[in-house]
């Protein structure tokens, strides 16, 4: 009898431990079919973060906190015979308001959108900043001051993108369109989705030398994280005392033609800047009140 009690309770056990390590499969099996479920998920989405003219900066920092140098030349980028698909915007026009003068003070206040090009012939005088970048010589001196007061902060922050050749814009714009091309999108589907991101050759900012993408050191990714960052609230608050605004705000899309870039800082004066900061405007208000 104690023999067969014995077995008994051996065969319990046994029973016990198949159970449990039965129960442990089906979890590793599920936990993994789960993660392979997420991952081809994640691979279906555009190849786009939360933003941009382009979302991907032009240079970072490695061991030296100051980015690498880059090269805008147009002999720097690769092939960009590709033809760039129309975007129909006629349905908005730009306003008087809206379009450039010859005023000797208008260059701080240029305006390139998805509905104004460039001037045909429109030239800037570069000067080289940190890390190699290139931007219109008259923004030099208001531009360091802000990147130095906000150094003195204790931030650590870095311009990752500048001025643009038309052949870089180019490039970049026409990378996009081919992601949303291969995401199954017509031409035409694609060209509209790609300029919310990165804008047409001629209508983009970083053409004019006047633009400046600004990235945390901390924080090294070009998405709507640079928002939560101590450099980009520093920015955010202050970037107006030296000429500069917030060009895309995350709640004026619909006019700026371009999705809210929390990293990109446009030079329009001190007095603009005063202005469109107290109000809470955009660019294109600040223009046409």
């Amino acid at each position: 009898m104690k023999r067969r009690g014995n077995n008994a309770q051996y065969n319990r056990n046994l029973f016990i431990i198949l159970i449990v390590a039965a129960v442990i499969i089906c979890a590793t099996v599920v936990a993994a079919y789960l993660l392979l479920a997420n991952d081809n998920d994640k691979g279906n989405q555009p190849n786009v973060s939360s933003a941009s003219e382009s979302n991907m900066p032009d240079s970072v920092p490695d061991d030296n906190p100051e980015p690498p140098a880059t090269d805008d030349s147009e002999d720097s980028n690769s092939d960009n015979s590709a033809e760039i698909p129309a975007v129909d915007n006629s349905d908005k026009e730009p306003t008087d308001d809206e379009q450039q003068t010859d005023s000797s003070d208008d260059w701080m206040l240029i305006l390139a959108n998805p509905w104004n090009k460039l001037p045909e012939g429109f030239t800037v005088e570069l000067a080289e900043i940190a890390g190699g970048h290139k931007v219109d010589t008259r923004i030099v001196d208001d531009l360091n001051s802000m990147m130095n007061d906000l150094a003195k902060e204790g931030l650590s922050a870095f311009v990752c993108s500048s001025y643009r050749t038309n052949t870089k814009q180019t490039t970049l714009y026409n990378n996009e369109v081919s992601s949303y091309k291969n995401l199954g999108y017509s031409d035409e589907e694609a060209a509209i989705e790609a300029a919310k991101w990165v804008a047409i050759p001629g209508t983009s900012e970083h053409q004019t030398g006047l633009a400046v993408d600004i990235m945390s050191s901390h924080y090294m990714v070009l998405d709507e994280g640079q928002e939560d960052t101590a450099e980009q609230q520093w920015l955010m608050e202050n970037s107006w005392k030296y000429g500069f605004i917030l060009r895309y705000p995350s709640d004026k899309s619909e006019i700026t033609g371009i999705y809210y870039e929390p990293w990109h800082y446009r030079y329009v004066g001190k007095d603009a800047a005063k202005e469109i900061y107290e109000r809470g405007i955009c660019f294109e208000e600040y223009l046409a009140a």
